[in-house]
């Protein structure tokens, strides 16, 4: 079993979970298990599909896809959740390019010191990621502030926030209906 509810089938979908599981598609032609938990409400998975690509996969996004990639991995760490950090981490590995410095920023985020491999501005995203996920009601101005003194416009601000914001809700998810990789292709990238 692939999650704790039930997740429907390409073939015993009706008509509007299939246009959904057809938004839903990865490169690799097949729906994650991630949005296949979904689909007995397919207008969440369409509103899932549609906010994921944004804080994601957009191309407007200024901030470095490995990045981008490597703070959702941290946060999913944070949120001890498998099934993220499984694919999110595979995409940072791969976008990074180099082995070497993969496993040392891997190794950095899951002892919960990502000074060990960073600095400036990439550590200051990685410290907001933190805070935001583990104290949220502790964030302030200066938060933000921290984030222009390191170079960072109020746009990559944003991504910077709707990266750690969709994964944070994302995590909860897939580890509150115990979702699972099985069946699914890990990761993004061909």
């Amino acid at each position: 079993m692939s999650a704790w509810i039930e997740m429907i089938s390409d073939e015993d979908a009706g008509p509007e979970l299939a246009e959904m599981l057809d938004l839903a598609r990865t490169p690799h032609g097949t729906v994650d298990n991630v949005m296949r938990v979904h689909s007995l409400r397919p207008n969440t998975m369409k509103g899932h599909v549609t906010l994921y690509r944004a804080a994601l996969h957009d191309d407007t996004n200024t901030i470095p896809m490995w990045l981008q990639e490597t703070i959702s991995s941290y946060v999913s760490i944070l949120n001890d959740c498998p099934y993220s950090l499984a694919n999110h981490w595979k995409n940072a590995a791969h976008l990074i390019g180099d082995t070497e410095k993969a496993t040392k920023v891997e190794q950095a985020l899951r002892a919960h010191r990502p000074e060990d491999a960073f600095q400036g501005a990439e550590l200051e995203m990685l410290k907001y990621a933190y805070k935001l996920t583990t104290k949220p009601g502790d964030m302030q101005q200066q938060d933000v502030q921290n984030l222009r003194d390191f170079g960072l416009d109020d746009g990559q601000i944003l991504e910077v926030n709707q990266i750690v914001g969709y994964f944070n809700y994302v995590n909860r998810l897939l580890n509150g209906l115990g979702v699972t990789t099985s069946g699914d292709t890990i990761g993004f990238y061909k």
